[in-house]
């Protein structure tokens, strides 16, 4: 079946804009939905509210330039922009955007840093935060509402590819680095360095928080896929199965499923607990054997994300098109065509994916399906137990193997 398109973004361009240098690498949405930003290439981050958004797409199709979304937003300044009232920024980040995250502080979550006197930024509950990974290694933390820069982060000495957020509202960010390392950053002590994460023998690509913000995964140019202890910041265990550089990760919204993606042409999604391989999405048929695992460069997978209804995965590829999965069946249930696409992500209510190429952004509408009540309950139990715990109930097999993601 074909997606059903929402609408688009387009980055402006001009006679003489030259197209190198306009990659959108980076999409993201914020946590509570209010806004959506991306990298529209050449230094400049784009911040526009999210609703106001869907309402053009409805009021004026799926055609929208990014131009002529912006007249009709409020902008910072006006008699609209007060505070947590969603507004549109531009901001110039002085550098090439290779990555974006949101964050947003709860108030009982106090900072691991135990001698606290005083601190520059007391980040509330009402405040959301942008995190921009940069070119030259910096990262920009930035107050979302107001467009002001807050922390310039300088520790990376290569490009800062990836960046992640804890989803429990801590505010510990973690950012992956073609410096071969991974760094902890805590912005409740003011965006403090607390560690350096090092394993990883070339480049770092992606990294992601589980749901309980216990493990990070994180993968990049090899074959393994590296998942981390955030308690006491050590190596749990790397996945082996992959058979070329893997891109990017994500867990599923119950932390029971983790979905890589790779340049061997296929979307693999693990038991993280067990290091165990439950589905294989093929993006080549025949799947190439090891030795060319490769592929054809039309094939690479560039991107990867869960739905939040825990059953769908979407995936982005060289040869044009956006996949939606079932993580029960063996093709994809939906497609959509995409040049040159580099990034996708999922709204946060999940009714839409966003896609980037080019400096523009494409949004579909994700499959609808009412999850079943058996589903659900699997969700809830694997938010807090791990298959380890679950292989141990008193129950049938086959509802352990139900739990398990192995039917």
């Amino acid at each position: 079946a074909r997606s059903r398109t929402v609408g688009e973004l387009l980055a402006p361009t001009s006679p003489f804009d030259k197209k190198c240098g306009r990659e959108n690498w980076t999409v993201a949405f914020a946590p509570d939905g209010s806004y959506l930003a991306w990298s529209q290439g050449h230094r400049i981050v784009k911040l526009v509210p999210w609703a106001q958004c869907l309402n053009n797409f409805l009021l004026h199709g799926t055609k929208n330039g990014a131009n002529a979304i912006g007249t009709r937003l409020p902008r910072q300044g006006g008699d609209s922009g007060q505070k947590n009232k969603p507004c549109e920024h531009i901001i110039d980040c002085g550098d090439i955007v290779w990555s974006l995250a949101f964050g947003s502080s709860v108030p009982e979550k106090q900072s691991r840093c135990v001698n606290i006197e005083w601190h520059r930024f007391k980040f509330g509950q009402d405040q959301l935060l942008l995190a921009t990974g940069l070119n030259n290694g910096r990262i920009k933390i930035w107050d979302v509402y107001t467009g002001k820069l807050l922390l310039n982060l300088m520790d990376h000495t290569e490009v800062v590819r990836d960046l992640t957020f804890a989803p429990d509202g801590s505010l510990i960010l973690v950012s992956a680095s073609r410096d071969k390392t991974l760094r902890v950053w805590d912005l409740k002590d003011d965006g403090n360095m607390m560690k350096v994460l090092r394993g990883h023998p070339n480049w770092v690509y992606g990294c992601a928080f589980s749901p309980d913000s216990s493990i990070l995964c994180s993968v990049g140019a090899s074959k393994a896929v590296f998942l981390w202890d955030m308690d006491k910041y050590s190596m749990l265990r790397k996945l082996e199965g992959h058979h070329n550089d893997v891109v990017a990760c994500e867990f599923s919204p119950d932390g029971a499923l983790l979905a890589t993606a790779s340049y061997d042409t296929r979307v693999y999604v693990w038991d993280p607990h067990t290091g165990v391989i439950l589905r294989e999405f093929g993006h080549l048929f025949p799947p190439p054997t090891p030795i060319f695992a490769g592929g054809a460069n039309d094939r690479w997978v560039r991107s990867v994300c869960f739905s939040h209804d825990g059953l769908h995965v979407a995936s982005l590829a060289d040869d044009k098109m956006v996949r939606f999965w079932r993580i029960d069946e063996e093709y994809p249930v939906q497609v959509a065509p995409l040049n040159n696409g580099l990034c996708c992500t999922f709204s946060t209510d999940g009714s839409v994916l966003a896609a980037g190429q080019d400096g523009s952004v494409y949004f579909w509408a994700t499959p609808s399906q009412v999850s079943s009540l058996q589903h659900l309950c699997r969700m809830a139990i694997r938010r807090v137990m791990p298959t380890s715990q679950v292989k141990n109930l008193p129950i049938p097999c086959k509802v352990v193997e139900f739990l398990c993601y192995q039917i």
